[in-house]
């Protein structure tokens, strides 16, 4: 079950470039595109696998922050790691991971509550909600499958788990995993995970 997410994880990272160079080879609308790129001899060649490897290698330039916020779908996180006075802890040097609710998990929570939450009063309650999402260190997703644990910047642990080849974050689900940043990386889950008081 680990091994079949693990290649899920690699699976979603590479398959774009693998489509676009089995479509390359045996696309009928591109083979003669592909017969005139031989054509134009070695050093055609040579730039579209030079031009590739540059975009393999290229690192992330943009913090958890910026990432989060440049994605569009992480927008009350990001409101809310603001009204946490977090943003300068997830924008410094890390690695951090983090596991990232969209908008859509923190539309579970009763708007009443999430309003609540947002308010300078309770701070205290928010930043404990959010650092329960933020694991020291850098992540990845085969690393996170072989855990069953993982300690958090909040103190508590968050229980990881593999049911019918999906992974699970203290009952959350992981949408999507391994979104590189300069600081760390994100992987999204659908629900607000919530440390035990």
């Amino acid at each position: 079950m680990l091994r079949s997410f693990v290649a899920l994880a690699a699976a979603l990272s590479l398959a774009a470039p693998t489509l676009a160079g089995e479509c390359a080879s045996s696309c009928p609308a591109s083979q003669g595109k592909h017969h005139q790129a031989v054509n134009h001899g070695h050093h055609a060649d040579q730039h579209h696998h030079g031009a590739q490897a540059s975009m393999v290698s290229a690192a992330p330039t943009a913090d958890i922050v910026d990432t989060a916020v440049a994605a569009g779908s992480f927008n009350t996180l990001v409101a809310a790691v603001k009204a946490a006075g977090l943003v300068d802890a997830l924008k410094g040097d890390g690695p951090l991971t983090v596991f990232a609710p969209t908008d859509e998990a923190f539309g579970k929570i009763p708007a009443e509550t999430l309003q609540s939450l947002l308010l300078p009063e309770n701070k205290a309650k928010l930043t404990a909600i959010l650092t329960y999402h933020v694991v020291p260190g850098r992540v990845t997703a085969d690393q996170v499958v072989n855990l069953r644990t993982a300690k958090t910047l909040q103190g508590g642990e968050v229980a990881i788990g593999v049911a019918n080849g999906k992974v699970f974050v203290d009952g959350a689900r992981v949408l999507k995993t391994d979104i590189g940043t300069s600081n760390g990386v994100i992987h999204v889950i659908d629900t607000v995970l919530m440390p035990a008081e």
